[in-house]
This record gives C-alpha cells, sequence and structure tokens, in this order.
C-alpha cells in the first residue's frame, strides 16, 4: 500500500470509496464443538459490498477542524495504539474508552466515557459487533462526531467468520480481524485518511508514520511466515479459551479446533468440555492456549486430563507491559502471542524474536487502566 499525496479534503472522501476490499476466502473446518471458520450465512456478495461501501460512507463524513488539535475517541487497546501509532504527536490527542483487561463484548462504559465520546471529532471502534455497548452510547451522546468501524471497512460480509465463541446462529460474525496483519494494514490505511481529511494540514507526518508502521506490520507478518514453516503442518492446531484467531489461522494456515468460551460468554457446558477432550485426543493437539488476562480453569484441567501442554499467556487485545512501556503496543502484542503460538507448537521462534518492533513514533495515547 503506497503513499499517497493528497491535493484537498475532497480527494481524501474520494480515496475512501475507493479502497480495495479484502476478499479472503473461507476454509471450513466445522468440528463438534467448533463451528470453525464457516463462511456469513446468506450473505450474498452484493450485500456484502453494500454493507462495506455504508462503512466506508459513515468514515468519510468528517471536516477539517481548525483552531484545535482534532479529538479522537477509540475502543479497544490495540486500535488506540494503531491509531496513536499514525498520529504520532504531533496534536491530535487520542483517548481510549474500554479498560485493557475487560470483556470488551460486555464492557458497560462509564459516565466519564460518554465525555470523551461527545467531545470527539472521529470515534474508531472496531465495529462487527465486537463492542456493542460502546457503540451504541457513540450513537446516542457523539452526535458530531464521524464514527468508522474499521472493521467494517476492511472484510467483505461474505468473509466473515463464525465459529464456537460467534456461533452464525448469533448473527454476529468474529470481530478480531487484528490477529491478521493484511487487516490491520487495512486499518491504518483507513486511519491515515480519516484523519488526513479532519487534519488535511499535517496530511505529511501521517503518511510518514503510517509508513513506518506499515513496513513494521509486513516485517512481523513475513518473520511469522517464517516460524510457522518450523512447525510441522499436523501440528498447527488451537485450542483456545476465547475465539480470537480464526482470521489469524486461515491467514498463517492454522487449524482452530475449538475455544471454551460459548457465545454467551458463561462457562461451557459439560457436553461442550467432553466434546473438546474428545477431539485434543483424537486430533493429538500439542498445546491448549489459554489467557493471561482471563484464567481458564477448565483449559488447565483439559490440559491435566489429556497431558497436553497448558499455555496461559496468549492476550487478545491486552496489551503486554504499561503504556508507556515499548512494547505497550500491536506490534508487541502480536509479537508476543505469535512467538508463544510458534513455541508451544514445537517450532523455532527465531526470526520472531530477531524482529526489532520500534517505529520510533511516540504513542501518547490515554489508555483507561
Amino acid at each position: 500500500m503506497g503513499i499517497r499525496r493528497f491535493a484537498s479534503v475532497a480527494s481524501v472522501v474520494a480515496a475512501l470509496v475507493s479502497l480495495t476490499a479484502c476478499t479472503k476466502s473461507a476454509s471450513p473446518d466445522t468440528t463438534a464443538a467448533s463451528d470453525t471458520t464457516a463462511p456469513a450465512a446468506g450473505m450474498d456478495i452484493d450485500t456484502a459490498i453494500k454493507l462495506q461501501d455504508e462503512a466506508r460512507h459513515d468514515c468519510s463524513l468528517g471536516k477539517p477542524v481548525t483552531g484545535r488539535p482534532v479529538r479522537i475517541a477509540t475502543t479497544v487497546a490495540p486500535i488506540t495504539n494503531l491509531v496513536s501509532t499514525v498520529v504520532g504527536d504531533i496534536g491530535p490527542v487520542v483517548t481510549g474508552i474500554v479498560p485493557e483487561g475487560t470483556n470488551s463484548h460486555t464492557f458497560e462504559p462509564p459516565p466519564s466515557a460518554a465525555t470523551a465520546l461527545e467531545q470527539a471529532d472521529v470515534i474508531f471502534v472496531n465495529g462487527m459487533s465486537l463492542e456493542d455497548p460502546t457503540l451504541e452510547l457513540a450513537k446516542k451522546v457523539a452526535k458530531n462526531a464521524v464514527i468508522c468501524r474499521l472493521g467494517d471497512t476492511a472484510i467483505l460480509g461474505s468473509d466473515w467468520i463464525f465459529d464456537f465463541s460467534f456461533p452464525a446462529s448469533a448473527g454476529k460474525p468474529n470481530p478480531h480481524l487484528w490477529t491478521d496483519p493484511p487487516y490491520v494494514l487495512q486499518y491504518i490505511t483507513m486511519i491515515r485518511d480519516v484523519v488526513a481529511m479532519l487534519d488535511p494540514v499535517n496530511f505529511e507526518a501521517y503518511s510518514t508514520n503510517y509508513a513506518k508502521t506499515s513496513k513494521a506490520i509486513m516485517a512481523l507478518d513475513e518473520a511469522m511466515k517464517k516460524a510457522t514453516a518450523t512447525i510441522k503442518e499436523d501440528q498447527r492446531k488451537l485450542l483456545t479459551y476465547h475465539d480470537a484467531y480464526a482470521y489469524f489461522a486461515e491467514h498463517f494456515g492454522y487449524t482452530v479446533v475449538g475455544a471454551i468460551q460459548p457465545s454467551s460468554f458463561e462457562e461451557p457446558s459439560t457436553k461442550d468440555i467432553a466434546a473438546l477432550i474428545k477431539q485434543v485426543e483424537s486430533q493429538k493437539v500439542k498445546a491448549i492456549f489459554g489467557s493471561e488476562v482471563f484464567p481458564s480453569p477448565v483449559l488447565e484441567q483439559i490440559g491435566k486430563e489429556t497431558g497436553v501442554r497448558y499455555v496461559d499467556t496468549l492476550r487478545d487485545d491486552d496489551l503486554p507491559g504499561k503504556p508507556g512501556d515499548a512494547d505497550h503496543s500491536w506490534l508487541g502484542l502480536m509479537k508476543n502471542d505469535y512467538a508463544t503460538i510458534v513455541s508451544a507448537l514445537g517450532g523455532k521462534t527465531g526470526a520472531i524474536d530477531a524482529l526489532n518492533i520500534a517505529t520510533g513514533i511516540r504513542d501518547t495515547a490515554v489508555y483507561p487502566q
């Protein structure tokens, strides 16, 4: 994705409309406990394109802000960091809404969040039903803000993935696009274009940051491909606490065996657990992945009963370290998760470990803790 020089705000809007859709095909691999990588039910291509065009149109509704810095609100920490990485420290104020270590699907924003949303010029959310309570509040109080649903602009509805935590019967797709680098490249492209539309004077600075971030994302993607190649193909299987790696698995060639957290985000049933134990044994799963933020006694017990290694250091949207730390970033999150997965499945992490993820861009965003 090249850097473009926009002569006017109108050309930025035109560029938003013309961004190319990512149309990766799902690879169905349905199992007893996990309706994994199932394509969107009943979503024809024309409807999918229409919904994506509507999302992009919503992102293009902003007008230049004059006399003060652009005010930006974001939801989950990975998006907050990606936005902050693109805008850098040249003026825009970036405020996260969803605290790290919180279930973004069910998080109910406090009154202080309503104030930040109301004052924002643009609100970047993932969309795809990830943070519905926050999005609904934004629609209610942020009457003058651009609400940009990054996930809905990056993927066609016909390419949505449904799985155990996000079954097709519930109608809400798996929203975790940010575990897949190509989708993240589309996120930051949209972020750059929308912010440049609000602050065209600083487009060159945003372009420079965008170029640095894109380079780092592509380098991480390449390192992960090299590391994945060191894992035997029949061992690239994922059983996780939460279905956060569907798009990751599709991109890098892994199979999602299942997830312990059902769509209700409550404890799994005895039947679900029995089915997962059977899958672990029959498919000879090498490792079971839990969350560092949301410990799962059930997964730990499955590991003990099957004799399979339990690794509880993955993170979905909680960045490593604390705000201000070098690895407190989307790049740090993915580098940590990728190395954890590869190592646990018997691969070599040298390509990932050697990667320098420092972009030289200072993250000045406010992260609620």
